[in-house]
């Protein structure tokens, strides 16, 4: 196949304007021309406001219509637009707006609540009120509908957590083509991995579009003239009746909520007419084998898997049939990717032995913005490391061990345990703490905090209580310890670095045992 020759929403847009191409979460209808239009006037509207190439649009906004449109107004005129996760609170949302450089600041709605947090946040970060729009109107009022000059693709810079508790722009290079002549590229590679092809198919989000994937992959349904159907929040029988009512053909979960819609009465889940999947996609946690298995014995093999991090996307790729064959493996090297295991000497390892994972490609460089530490220290030459420990089979198929030693993934959600440390740190009542990550069935897992008081304070649920409470405004809610312990000294190196590990298996030998 010529790449060259597949679609993209811009040329889809113009020569099949009535196209059905997004259901929003209300149920209302956007066709492909009626989306383009809002585009190019939100994308005028950007540009009256002095926007350059390689400035910075931030949006906090729930799924829906609006986030979608920001996503493409930005990409078509060299805009780096940063997505931001509405749970955050003032301050984590302002430490963002004013890494980035915000210009332009989008929000929406939730339950009332989230316009006074965003006006908090921009205050702090010093983003003046006249660039802080609710939505995507007041920049689209008055503006063309018609196609802006110069056009040249955009990046979205996602922003990731680090061991320091800080996130950090993962930052690309814009190109300055067209968004017609790099749109090919992106969707053959969709076409590689997960047998994603042009037509009318339909695609349902059903997670965050803060988060990268479900983002990349509204991007990429569109680019392929697929409907993409919006859910506000996952909810395991919503999506069901969703799948269908609209006779859903690809969707991208994480594992958590596989556990969950096993987990639904059996005379609910033959309620609902699942034959429409084809794709399935899922990332972000490993996902156990018997969960994993249930499902494609609910839906058919149709789970595809890829693995990989916000930094180097998506480096490795499973299809169903050969996970099947292979149950556990997260798959061989993407196109265009390279992958070797090194042991901490930076030596190669051969099949089967457990050690770093590094890849490389000839697409997709990174860095960090305004880090370039950071992003030296994140690669040997070319090669990144995600930080996993994991192993290659003889035919080249990666097998993780175990996540980078200190993150925790909940839900399918990065949390960093240093993070939290710092913010229970600050309350007079603790000496030292350590947060780690044991296993849940549901969530895959789950953050527990044990913490030294000091001498004077006694433990109890009073003081838990005081403890949580504090987090309230530093940390946003789904980082918060789900357990808090006490213990009367913490395992520290003789340097006095915090011996994680020790912790970890401290506490799941206390729990296997009790």
């Amino acid at each position: 196949m010529d790449i060259s020759e597949l679609p993209g929403f811009y040329r889809i847009a113009e020569a099949d304007p009535d196209r059905r191409a997004v259901v929003d979460t209300d149920g209302s209808v956007t066709t492909f021309g009626e989306l383009l239009a809002r585009v190019n006037q939100v994308s005028n509207g950007l540009r009256s406001r002095g926007l350059v190439k390689g400035d910075v649009v931030a949006g906090v906004l729930p799924n829906g219509i609006d986030a979608v449109i920001m996503l493409l107004a930005t990409g078509q005129i060299g805009l780096y637009y940063v997505p931001v996760n509405w749970h955050l609170t003032a301050a984590e949302i302002a430490y963002i707006f004013g890494d980035c450089d915000a210009k332009i600041v989008v929000y929406g709605e939730i339950d009332g609540v989230l316009a006074g947090t965003v006006k908090e946040a921009c205050a702090s970060a010093g983003i003046p009120e006249e660039v802080v729009y609710a939505g995507h109107a007041g920049l689209a009022e008055g503006r063309s509908p018609g196609t802006p000059e110069n056009r040249s693709s955009g990046s979205v810079m996602w922003y990731t957590s680090g061991t320091t508790g800080f996130p950090k722009g993962v930052q690309r290079s814009l190109s300055g083509s067209a968004p017609e002549d790099v749109v090919p590229l992106t969707t053959w590679f969709a076409g590689e991995v997960c047998d994603l092809r042009p037509g009318d198919a339909v695609h349902l989000v059903t997670s965050p579009m803060y988060h990268s994937s479900p983002c990349a992959h509204t991007s990429i349904a569109l680019n392929l003239g697929h409907t993409v159907v919006i859910t506000p929040r996952f909810d395991p029988v919503n999506i069901l009746e969703l799948i269908d009512k609209y006779r859903v053909t690809n969707a991208m979960m994480v594992p958590t909520m596989f556990h969950r819609m096993l987990q639904l009465p059996a005379d609910v889940k033959k309620k609902y007419d699942v034959s429409s999947l084809q794709q399935v996609i899922h990332t972000g946690a490993a996902c156990p084998v018997a969960v994993k298995k249930a499902i494609m014995e609910w839906w058919g093999p149709v789970l595809y898997e890829y693995y990989g991090s916000t930094e180097s996307t998506i480096a490795f790729f499973v299809k169903p049939h050969d996970w099947l064959a292979r149950p556990g493996t997260v798959g061989r090297p993407a196109p265009t990717f390279e992958a070797r295991i090194l042991d901490e000497n930076g030596e190669e390892l051969p099949p089967g032995e457990p050690g770093m994972v590094y890849v490389k490609s000839v697409i997709g460089a990174f860095e960090y913005r305004k880090d370039p530490g950071k992003t030296a220290a994140s690669k040997r030459g070319e090669w990144y490391t995600p930080g996993d420990i994991g192993y290659l089979d003889q035919d080249g198929f990666l097998f993780l061990c175990d996540r980078r030693t200190d993150l925790i993934i909940s839900g399918g959600v990065n949390i960093y345990p240093a993070e939290i440390e710092a913010a229970l740190l600050e309350h007079p009542a603790v000496a030292d703490v350590a947060v780690i990550g044991v296993p849940d069935e549901e969530w895959g897992h789950k953050v527990v905090a044990l913490i030294q008081p000091v001498p004077e304070v006694s433990p109890g649920p009073d003081l838990t209580a005081e403890l949580l409470a504090h987090c309230e405004p530093r940390i946003a809610r789904f980082k918060h310890p789900r357990v808090v312990e006490y213990r009367d000294e913490l395992p520290r190196t003789p340097t006095g670095k915090l011996s994680r590990y020790r912790v970890r298996e401290d506490y799941l030998r206390l729990s296997k045992d009790s």
